[in-house]
């Protein structure tokens, strides 16, 4: 008796029976990406300030303080200054660029020259508000960035903030608003950022 035998399958056939399982798969990752990126993120609320910020170097109203002067090697672009200078500050902020302005709050920081050419600060600033007249009483904004000083506009970040300001994220337009002496400047932080929204966001937007 002859015993037929079954052609036993090839690795061609094999591969080509995975095919379709393949495709797929492929298929449902794709609807599973798209969908992931369809799904609408957390809720955030949109903050809109425009502050004034007063340095003052010297004098009896004096709220920058140098740290670190002259240590470091001198600086290419800046006579009489020196690469890695830095400055505390404790700030007046205020509504407007008048220090006579309704005052608002301080910026305290630091900031530092950073760059061995050119006219460029790093800034670390924590913008506390403390009479605001308004949802922000008691917050805290951080900002930080590079300043490249002799530009009309800057633009720093929005890197975190407290209170009313917890988890703001954004941008700060910072401008020098008026020099109003050698030892006084204004400098005005248009303030583009945003925050998670709350419950009671959600509340007034059913309203």
């Amino acid at each position: 008796m002859r015993v037929r035998s079954h052609p036993q399958p090839t690795l061609a056939m094999a591969a080509a029976n995975k095919i379709p399982l393949l495709l797929a798969a492929a298929a449902a990752l794709s609807l599973a990406a798209s969908a992931v990126a369809a799904a609408p993120g957390p809720r955030r609320r949109p903050v809109r300030m425009r502050l004034y910020m007063h340095d003052v170097i010297d004098g009896p109203g004096q709220t920058a303080i140098r740290l670190i002067w002259g240590a470091g090697p001198p600086h290419a672009s800046m006579p009489g200054r020196a690469f890695g200078d830095t400055v505390a500050v404790d700030d007046l902020v205020t509504e407007g660029p008048s220090i006579a302005s309704a005052a608002v709050g301080r910026a305290q920081g630091t900031y530092m020259l950073s760059s061995q050419r050119e006219a460029v600060l790093v800034v670390a600033i924590t913008v506390a508000l403390t009479s605001a007249g308004g949802p922000y009483n008691g917050s805290n904004l951080v900002i930080a960035g590079r300043d490249r000083v002799r530009d009309e506009t800057r633009e720093l970040a929005v890197v975190g903030g407290t209170g009313a300001l917890r988890g703001a994220a954004g941008y700060v337009l910072w401008r020098t608003a008026k020099v109003w002496s050698e030892i006084h400047m204004a400098l005005e932080l248009d303030v583009h950022a945003s925050v998670p929204a709350t419950a009671d966001d959600d509340a007034v937007a059913t309203e």
